[in-house]
């Protein structure tokens, strides 16, 4: 029999199930016994319906901590809240539309934060390099022209991104406006074509962090930006960790991410020195690690103090 896990303070995104359970209700049981007693309801290829739920949590106990935007569609739907800096103003009608709907839904649960991460740069040419620079940096490593070539890639897409981030920030006062129940969230973006950068997250939360948005940190992707020569997880930690209400905690080698703590290179020691005591930590793992990889990150964060 399969021991249960020890009570801890952690969330569990239900990302880390993948394709395994297809019910809320399964995925609020498998994750109670692996001893959490908060969950997030993370991004799927196919999200699972949500009926059943509150008998769940009533059985349980468990609670809804956060949420990410686009977890209630498809991997393959264009019209998430990451489209909310769409120059399409449809697309942008329809982004609002489904931000709207996952914070109605959040909500719903008494799910206090609700997260959007990342926002693709619309121009096709830069697209095409960031894909062209992130296969070079596989091949041939962290060399140093490549991350030359990185870093120089990226300045250019937040120079370009300013329209994009201007259409952003005006749809999240109009989500801050209507929800002041709910915090909103921003979390960098991991593509190199993507405006979630390190600079642009700064000029969000200095527009709209008074009326509050806040940051969401992410240490696996960070790291994975980091290794590519653009700002380190100090640097963000540095400059957001005051507005940090929460972090999707996982590792990365520089290639993958979503792994458990302690298989790769980020330093989580350096994360329980910025994390605020009351800001949420939810381990996002991928589906391929098995349960005792879990467990295992979960008292390895815990002997880290996290």
């Amino acid at each position: 029999m399969t021991q249960p896990g020890i009570p801890n303070e952690y969330s569990l995104s239900t990302s880390c199930y993948g394709d395994r359970l297809q019910t809320i209700e399964d995925q609020a049981f498998a994750t109670v016994a692996m001893g959490f007693r908060r969950m997030e309801l993370g991004l799927a290829e196919e999200p699972v319906p949500l009926n059943g739920f509150h008998d769940s949590r009533r059985e349980t106990g468990i609670e809804v901590r956060s949420m990410v935007v686009g977890c209630l569609d498809s991997r393959s739907s264009a019209m998430t809240g990451t489209r909310l800096g769409s120059l399409d103003r449809d697309e942008r009608a329809q982004a609002l539309l489904s931000c709207r709907r996952h914070i109605r839904i959040a909500a719903q649960y008494e799910c206090p934060v609700v997260i959007l991460r990342g926002c693709q740069l619309e121009d096709e040419k830069l697209t095409l390099a960031a894909d062209t620079l992130h296969a070079r940096l596989v091949e041939e490593g962290p060399e140093e022209e490549v991350i030359k070539d990185v870093q120089a890639h990226v300045s250019k897409v937040a120079r370009k991104s300013q329209s994009q981030i201007d259409h952003f920030c005006r749809g999240i006062h109009k989500l801050i406006t209507e929800f002041p129940g709910v915090t909103i969230a921003v979390e960098a973006g991991m593509h190199y074509n993507d405006i979630f950068g390190h600079e642009t997250i700064g000029w969000m939360l200095e527009d709209l962090g008074g009326q509050g948005l806040r940051y969401w940190h992410d240490t696996g992707r960070i790291y994975m930006r980091e290794r590519a020569g653009l700002p380190s997880q100090g640097d963000w930690l540095d400059a957001f960790g005051s507005n940090m209400v929460g972090a999707h905690i996982h590792d990365s080698d520089g290639v993958f991410c979503e792994m458990p703590v302690g298989k790769g290179g980020v330093d989580f020691k350096l994360l329980a020195e910025y994390i605020p005591k009351e800001a949420e930590r939810v381990l996002e793992v991928n589906s391929r690690h098995p349960r005792a990889e879990i467990l295992a990150a979960v008292q390895t964060l815990e002997s880290l103090g996290v």
